[in-house]
């Protein structure tokens, strides 16, 4: 007698490698932590979910799908586009980078370019990724899932490290060779509103960032995560913002707990492992202690 073992959490099935692509989201082996402007260089590794291309960011969220910002595309046409994950350093040698072409580009539907509400997207790889110590997916932000004013997060990219002028004198510096990381503090929702008299700072943004700490151009679409239970979890994409560093205009992102439903259903079964506000890990909303082998016997 033979048998097949599948794994079923909550009527749906799914494959034991794709269990596996959650149960890893957010670990970062090589991350001992417990411009990007006022940022410093990060050690190679430290964020394996962070991908590079020629103008955005984003994170790697399972084998075959990143998680970027609608702004960084005015339509849906992959035209070549290629992304690079594992990626330390924008013009020497990345031994541990791999790189992938686009198969196709969804952005939310509601994006509106004016107000930059729903600016996230999904980007298709052309086929999956190995996981190893430097590529790796983030856990995502379940529905509910928000961080606190106050809360340290961290935010990664290439962008610029400077805000454009320092001391009254403009600055043309370059954009830094080495991936770029900066602890900033989570900025309430009334402060931002303050901050942004003339923005409209809709249910589904959050803001972060202090004098001289924020993310800049070239980090759109980016990753800000927070360490939660021992993963790392992605809570906001780099979105807009006025200037960069600026203490009275903190860094405006897109909050990923809003879109749980959106992402899990343009995913389809290319599982993602979403992280709800008490820590628990899990797979289109079910916990992943819940599932249990079902043996089929042929």
């Amino acid at each position: 007698v033979k048998f097949n073992t599948t794994i079923i959490v909550s009527d749906y099935l799914f494959r034991p490698d794709l269990v596996f692509s959650v149960s890893v989201c957010g670990s970062a082996p090589l991350n001992a932590k417990t411009k990007i402007v006022g940022g410093e260089d990060a050690i190679p590794g430290s964020w394996p979910w962070q991908f590079g291309s020629h103008f955005c960011g984003g994170s790697l969220i399972n084998d075959q799908w990143v998680l970027t910002a609608a702004h960084c595309f005015s339509s849906t046409n992959t035209g070549g586009l290629t992304v690079a994950l594992g990626r330390d350093t924008q013009q020497l040698s990345n031994p541990n980078e791999v790189t992938r072409t686009v198969t196709r580009i969804i952005c939310h539907p509601s994006y509106d370019e004016d107000t930059n509400d729903n600016d996230i997207c999904l980007l298709k790889l052309s086929r999956s990724v190995s996981f190893d110590s430097y590529i790796r997916p983030v856990c995502l932000a379940g529905t509910g899932n928000a961080p606190s004013a106050g809360t340290n997060v961290w935010v990664t990219g290439w962008g610029t490290i400077n805000s454009g002028r320092e001391w009254g004198v403009d600055l043309d510096l370059p954009f830094p060779q080495r991936l770029q990381e900066v602890n900033v503090p989570v900025v309430s929702r009334l402060v931002c509103d303050v901050s942004y008299t003339n923005v409209d700072i809709t249910n589904n943004m959050l803001c972060a960032g202090r004098a001289g700490k924020d993310s800049c151009q070239g980090d759109s679409g980016g990753p800000l995560v927070l360490k939660m239970n021992g993963s790392w979890v992605l809570m906001g994409v780099v979105s807009f913002g006025i200037g960069c560093g600026l203490p009275q205009f903190p860094g405006v992102y897109t909050q990923v707990s809003r879109y749980q439903t959106w992402i899990s259903g343009r995913t389809g079964s290319d599982t993602s492992g979403f992280m709800d506000s008490e820590g628990n890990l899990s797979i289109c909303s079910v916990a992943l202690q819940s599932f249990h082998l079902d043996l089929q016997f042929v």
